[in-house]
């Protein structure tokens, strides 16, 4: 199973915000340029994030955007979702979708799949990932000779 850019790339973007929470505003340019992301894709999903809440945008000299919550209250299932359906097939989503769902035993695998893949989304904070990150650039060495 595979997750989509928009939602890798929403992560990336959340996180960015995440790391500069207190600090003011992050231009998107900016963000796109650090994570080496198209400024245009990125704007197209800053806008979904916004319309869920998880975003604020300010205009102006002073604009940008920041989250709308602290880092501990928003969960990548939050992001994710917002930027994806999370369930792996259409016909746990959508019955209708299906005739066979009544007599099918493998829609049982996929709505149990979806429910794990939720529940462990929602139980990992952008925080969690802050601290993750932290951890990991104070493990790497750099050797300059």
């Amino acid at each position: 199973m595979k997750v989509s850019t928009k939602a890798r790339y929403g992560l990336r973007l959340m996180m960015a915000l995440a790391n500069r929470y207190g600090q003011g505003t992050a231009f998107l340019k900016d963000i796109a340029r650090d994570q080496e992301l198209s400024e245009k894709y990125l704007s197209h999903i800053v806008m979904e994030l916004r319309a869920a809440g998880l975003v604020n945008a300010f205009r102006g000299s002073n604009g940008g955007y920041v989250l709308a919550r602290e880092p501990y209250a928003i969960t990548v299932g939050d992001v994710v979702k917002t930027l994806e359906d999370m369930m792996p097939v259409n016909c746990v989503r959508e019955p209708a979708v299906c005739g066979r769902v009544e007599l099918c035993s493998a829609n049982e695998v996929w709505r149990r799949l979806g429910e794990a893949i939720s529940t462990t989304l929602n139980q990992i904070t952008l925080a969690d990932m802050l601290a993750w990150s932290r951890q990991k650039n104070e493990n790497y060495v750099m050797y300059y000779l």
